[in-house]
């Protein structure tokens, strides 16, 4: 059962990593849009908008494989707390 764990684990890991490498390609296009004097406003504007809501959404799936391994594992505890606000604090700001 825990190699079954296991396999789960490193899919979920592989397809965070897969969403990081999406959201470097899209900042890497964002700087060549820059550097670039033809750029677009509405498209740089587009692909920030693209990439934020990437970075949301991988912050959102981070979040709830952390509240489900690490807070609603029946052992609570203040420091688990406190950290679980810390954490939705900064991803509000």
């Amino acid at each position: 059962m825990s190699t079954r764990k296991s396999e789960l684990e490193v899919k979920e890991r592989n397809k965070l990593l897969n969403r990081v490498k999406r959201i470097r390609g899209q900042v890497d296009a964002i700087e060549r849009m820059l550097s670039d004097d033809k750029e677009d406003c509405a498209d740089v504007l587009n692909l920030l908008a693209a990439c934020r809501g990437a970075v949301n959404s991988l912050m959102a799936e981070v979040l709830e494989d952390h509240i489900r391994d690490h807070v609603a594992t029946g052992k609570p505890s203040p420091e688990i707390a406190d950290d679980l606000i810390d954490i939705v604090r900064a991803y509000l700001k």
